[in-house]
């Protein structure tokens, strides 16, 4: 399938665009989800309405866009054709953004919001998530299989259950089986190292940043963001924590023992260490701590930009998130 990606309609959307009003502008939009640097919009009416649309305005120049391009078709490809995870299809446009900054917009087929995981698992028996979570390592498996059959390409991954979208989900009959396919939906953060060497520019990461916080984020935290994704542990970790900001602390016990079982069998080769409940509360509380904290700091800083210093603020921050 082919996507029907409007660059006139996103070029037109970009300049009327209102980021602490993003749907209130003069082209119809939906916010679909938020990310720490990026916003997942439907945009227009039609065929446009197919498709989800993540907006990345952190590129300074066309030489940072031009590299991040590659990296991203290469990971997608490296995903889908050599690791063998399914993909929706997707694509890309740029556009022209404030100050003639180019805006990336990423492209995917719009999937069913009741499909992806963090929704499907509200209505899912406690069996059929079990199952889900199992599907998801083993999915995640094959990446670390590919890793440790290469000697130059290392990939990471965020695996997180929001990150995934059940095939066929009916959320009528909810259900899962050991036979369930799962798309892999965020391909938005390409990590690739090649001979050890990270291909992703972390200082992207920090543009979204407030500027009095950007020197202590690369100092205590940066190494940590760009390394965890390498650690089908931590991801492990990562993915069951998140339970907690979904409201479902009472799965994580019967989760725990489901990974550890998949680990110590199908995936022993692979060596993981065991999961604890107790890793797992402290991960979470210490993230959502973090989080929480840099959320707050984002909002005074667009204050201050935008309110004070009279300058632009081109991020789309989130409402309040529950934890």
């Amino acid at each position: 399938m082919d996507l029907d990606i409007d660059e006139e309609l996103l070029g037109q959307f970009e300049r009327q665009l209102d980021p602490r009003h993003p749907e209130a502008g003069e082209i119809p939009a939906k916010v679909l989800g938020y990310g720490e640097i990026s916003t997942v919009f439907e945009i227009g009416s039609g065929s446009q309405a197919d498709v989800a649309y993540k907006r990345m305005p952190i590129f300074e120049t066309e030489a940072e866009l031009d590299k991040y391009r590659w990296i991203f078709r290469e990971y997608n490809q490296l995903l889908s054709s050599q690791v063998g995870l399914l993909l929706p299809p997707f694509g890309h446009a740029t556009v022209t953004g404030s100050e003639s900054k180019p805006v990336m917009f990423l492209a995917q087929k719009k999937l069913d919001s009741a499909s992806i995981g963090n929704k499907a698992i509200q209505v899912l028996a406690e069996e059929d998530t079990m199952r889900l979570v199992v599907q998801v390592l083993r999915e995640l498996a094959k990446l670390w299989d590919f890793n440790a059959r290469q000697g130059e390409v290392e990939l990471g991954i965020d695996g997180q259950i929001s990150n995934w979208s059940i095939d066929g989900f009916d959320p009528a009959n909810p259900a899962v089986s050991d036979e369930t396919r799962l798309y892999y939906i965020d391909t938005s953060t390409p990590f690739i190292r090649l001979e050890g060497v990270e291909q992703l520019d972390p200082e992207l990461f920090l543009r979204s940043a407030p500027s009095f916080l950007v020197w202590l984020l690369r100092l205590m935290f940066l190494e940590d963001v760009m390394t965890r994704y390498y650690d089908f542990h931590l991801v492990a970790v990562d993915i069951i924590a998140n339970f907690y900001k979904e409201q479902l602390p009472q799965r994580i016990p019967a989760l725990v023992k489901a990974a550890n079982e998949f680990f110590e069998g199908e995936a022993a080769a692979l060596d993981v260490a065991p999961l604890t409940e107790k890793e797992i509360k402290s991960y979470y509380r210490e993230d959502a701590m973090i989080w929480r904290l840099y959320l707050a700091m984002r909002r005074s800083d667009r204050f201050l930009r935008t309110r004070i210093t009279r300058k632009g603020y081109p991020y789309i921050l989130p409402g309040k998130i529950k934890r």
